[in-house]
């Protein structure tokens, strides 16, 4: 194995390293939703990731503001590299050119945006009773983290008090006034995970707080890259922190863990997840598992020495 073992795993100050590249020699398996979404708009995965290459080699400007938000939270500027390219590889197209975001993030002004569902604020919905175990929450990260779990928990799939909810995601649900599955940006951020990033990027970067109650600001934020980059690399500080303090390994060398991370979301819960199955196996005589990349972060790993060459 080739992670450094600083203390066993499980141990409160463990710290296993997870070492750069992949471990496995085969892409994981894309999703099909991904695989029929790039067919049908008439490219190919090699031909998007060209063009999100091209954008990064061409723009001097884009490398730059990246290299200063890596600087500002303190991780190595692949880590936002590693996430904007995953995203424009397996999700949407990159723009051509830095400048069509910034136009993108202005017309975000001129119409009246609501995160709501069936009629109902998002602001109002979680002053329901089933949310009052967040009250005591006092960063955003936190908040919104806990609401999130509630509606898994309490409302996603079900009927309640007579009323139906959809089995989705909170942030699908509520957070994406225009359609399912939307996310904006250089970034590919959702809303959902701005509002969670809002007080670590306030503390980091200082700027305003983000909030529920104002949609629009929340959708020219993560769509203007002077601000939505500071959001990209707060997601990222958090998954590689998450992963230290919970689970006991430092994910901070391998772009493709924390791309992955970004790909999948909820890095806190996954790593609790993760800490539980290495108890298990521990109590076995098992080795403990290591942090796994999926078919985004391994693309990002194999395609590094290329994409580190340009910064």
């Amino acid at each position: 194995m080739m992670a450094v073992a600083v203390l066993a795993p499980g141990h409160a100050s463990a710290q296993t390293v997870v070492p750069p590249g992949n471990s496995m020699a085969e892409q994981p398996a894309i999703p099909g939703a991904s695989t029929k979404r790039t067919k049908s708009s008439g490219t190919t995965f090699e031909r998007k990731y060209r063009k999100v290459y091209g954008l990064l080699k061409n723009n001097a400007k884009l490398r730059s503001k990246i290299k200063q938000q890596a600087a500002a939270y303190g991780i190595d500027p692949m880590h936002i590299v590693g996430a904007i390219v995953g995203e424009h590889t397996y999700n949407v197209d990159a723009y051509d050119r830095l400048q069509t975001y910034y136009v993108k993030a202005a017309s975000y002004l001129t119409s009246k945006l609501h995160f709501a569902y069936d009629g109902e604020e998002v602001t109002d919905f979680v002053q329901r009773p089933q949310f009052q175990g967040c009250a005591d929450k006092t960063d955003s990260y936190g908040l919104w983290t806990c609401r999130e779990r509630v509606w898994n928990k309490e409302f996603r799939g079900k009927t309640v008090g007579g009323q139906s909810f959809p089995n989705n995601r909170f942030s699908a649900v509520f957070f994406q006034p225009f359609y399912a599955g939307q996310t904006f940006g250089i970034g590919q951020l959702n809303p959902l995970t701005a509002l969670q990033m809002s007080d670590l990027v306030s503390r980091v970067s200082g700027f305003p707080q983000l909030e529920a109650s104002d949609p629009n600001k929340v959708y020219e934020t993560i769509m203007d890259p002077d601000l939505t980059l500071a959001y990209v690399a707060a997601t990222l500080k958090m998954s590689i922190d998450s992963y230290r303090k919970i689970a006991g390994f430092d994910i901070s060398q391998n772009p493709g863990i924390t791309a992955t991370l970004y790909n999948v979301g909820d890095p806190e819960g996954r790593a609790y997840a993760l800490r539980a199955e290495n108890k298990a196996r521990a109590a076995e005589g098992k080795e403990p598992r290591m942090p796994e990349v999926n078919y985004y972060g391994w693309l990002v790993n194999d395609k590094l020495p290329e994409l580190r060459a340009l910064f």
